[in-house]
This record gives structure tokens, sequence and C-alpha cells, in this order.
């Protein structure tokens, strides 16, 4: 990385961006260029004030033609999941038509943009973008994302053989307040069948990784299969979204599988909770709230990740794994600036170590 700051532009001030929001302000080699908001009432405020600090003289908009004519070398898009796919498309490939590298954590397929399950509708307009504007877009988050990207396949590349490979979410979501009823079905009666038990959309929305792991390492898959469990709570369950009543769902597991030559060889999988100690016959790290990468192999190797603030905040977990994920697309920017244009994936990328983080 060279000594000249990175002029960036972030989108989206919600809990990902304005923790990210903050960390640019004050970092030696980022400078805040301009913020774009979706909501009517943040334009016109100040970024400071999206972020809970001090005035900076930069103002938010809504206007993405007003966020190109800063001419950025890139965009850090913290805009909404792929619900909003359309608005998604519509702001990144403005930024990338205007030859404006764009490093994202909205839209999860994009992971992995070549799985067959992403609709062409969502892959096809991006792809167009980039080329017109000879501009780069990468995607990343913590699962999908580099809980089971990045830190698997780093650590396939110490192993001989393998047998398998599994990358499991082991959260307990009581402090969560992110969407998960309708998506997961915590918090429904255990007959209620949530969007992700469809295989193909649970493999479209968290599976990403699983065919990008079979390219690393150089073998086709055969089928990529999934499994869904849930486990009924016999008693009440406070949550910060309000109680889990007895008899309903307070936690599901499920598995996304890479199947090569007849065997499970590589394992996506979630344990999400209301508690440390429902289904306490599923996984469980050793501490809670980790990210667990399991290898069978030659070595085998065993692997947990926490995220946690040490600052007195009282953040949870979940918030400390949202900053971290915001920051694995922030402080990628140098490398996907050095990128041909096109799409920009983890096997794309050189080690991205942080730079200007220790001061």
């Amino acid at each position: 990385m060279t000594d000249a700051k990175k002029r960036i532009v972030l989108w989206g001030t919600g809990v990902v961006g304005s923790m990210v929001l903050a960390e640019i302000i004050r970092h030696p080699l980022f400078e805040l260029a301009g913020v774009g908001v979706s909501n009517p009432d943040k334009v016109g405020r100040d970024a400071g004030s999206l972020c809970g600090g001090g005035e900076t003289g930069i103002r938010a908009t809504d206007s993405v033609e007003e966020l190109i004519a800063l001419r950025p070398d890139a965009v850090v898009h913290y805009g909404p999941t792929a619900q909003f796919a359309d608005e998604n498309i519509r702001v990144i490939g403005s930024f990338l038509r205007a030859g404006i590298d764009v490093c994202s954590t909205a839209m999860t397929p994009w992971v992995w943009p070549d799985m067959a399950q992403t609709p062409a509708a969502w892959r096809d307009p991006i792809t167009e973008a980039c080329a017109a504007g000879g501009a780069s877009c990468f995607t990343t988050g913590i699962d999908p994302g580099f809980a089971n990207d990045l830190f698997p396949m780093t650590l396939l590349g110490l192993c001989g053989e393998v047998e398998s490979v599994r990358a499991s979410e082991l959260l307990d979501y009581t402090a969560y307040e992110g969407d998960y009823e309708v998506e997961m079905g915590i918090g429904r009666p255990p007959e209620y069948q949530a969007m992700l038990e469809i295989p193909d959309l649970l493999i479209m929305a968290w599976g990403a990784t699983v065919p990008m792991i079979a390219t690393a390492v150089g073998i086709e898959l055969d089928d990529v299969t999934t499994t869904w469990e849930k486990w009924v709570t016999p008693v009440d369950r406070p949550s910060a979204k309000g109680v889990v009543a007895a008899g309903n769902v307070a936690a599901i597991r499920f598995t996304i599988n890479g199947v090569y030559h007849g065997r499970e060889v590589i394992t996506l999988e979630h344990v999400n909770r209301i508690g440390t100690d429902a289904a306490p016959d599923w996984p469980a790290g050793t501490k809670d709230d980790v990210y667990r990468v399991d290898i069978v192999g030659s070595p085998s190797i065993s692997q947990e990740t926490s995220f946690r603030f040490t600052d007195g905040s009282g953040r949870t977990p979940a918030v400390a794994g949202c900053l971290a994920t915001g920051m694995r697309a922030l402080n990628a920017v140098p490398a996907v600036n050095a990128l041909p244009p096109g799409w920009v994936t983890p096997l794309d990328l050189p080690l991205v170590p942080g730079a200007g983080t220790i001061r």
C-alpha cells in the first residue's frame, strides 16, 4: 500500500455502516469523501453525528450522482440484504458503471457469484456494470464470508490429504435483534416452514462458499445438499425481540453440504439458539458465540474464533462480528483497486493484513 490515502465513500449507516464510518474518520490510511444514506431522515446530517462522533463537515446524501461526482477511490457499501436486491443493484451498479470500485456486504450470493443458484437477474447487471465502467466488485460477510471462506481455505493450505472440512456458526441469538422469525422460524410453532428450510433458497442465501472452496481445492462437486432441524423449548425464553413461548422453536440447526464421490466433504453448519442451554445435544463452542472450523485430514485441525468488544461498552459478540464484517470490506479496498475489472472473490485477493490498524 502506498502512503496516499484512499478516498472512500461509505453507503449505508445502519449497524455495520455506522461503526465502520467511525473507523474511517480516524483511520490514517483512509479519507472519508462522502456518505450515502437511504433513510430520508439522515439526509443532510453530518457524518460524525451518524456514528456518535464530532463534526466532520461532510453531509450525508441520498444522491448517487453527487457521490459519483466526488470521484472516490472506492465505495464501501453496507446496504440492506438481498431482500432489497433491486435497490442494491441500482446503487452498486451506478458506481461501477462510473468506474468506481465497490466493496460490499449486502448481497451474500455475490460472495461467489458463479454459484448456480444465483439468479441471472442478480448477477448479470453487475457483470455488465463492471465491464462498462472498468471497475471491480467485491462482496464479503462473516457467514457467508470470511468465517467460511478465508478461514477454512487458509487452514486447508496447511494440510496434505483432507477427508472433510466443516465451518460452523455457533451463536446464541438471545441478544440478537436481526431478522430470524420468517427466515429461520425461531419463535414460531414447529410446523411453520421457515423461508430457509427450502433447500434452493438456503443454498442461495448461505451456501456460496461451498462451491468456492471446491473450486479452490480443485474438485467438482457431485451435488450440494441441505439438512434442517428444529428444537422446541419446553419453557418460555426471553430474548431481545420478546419471549419465545414454550412449545415454539428456540433453536435451529442446518447444514449445506458439498458432496464429492458420494461423501460430504465440505459442510457449512449453523446452530442458532435462544439461550446457551437450548438444544443441549447440538454442537457448541468451547466459548459462547464462536465460529469454528474443523478439518479431518493430515493433519486434522480445529480453530475457533470469537469476536468481542473489550472497551467496556457492553456491545454484544454479534455486534463485534458486524464490525469485523464491515472492516473486511474496507481493508480490502487497496487490493481491490489493484485488480483488473470484474467480480472479485477471496480467491483473487492477496493477504489483507489491515494496514494502518496498529497505530
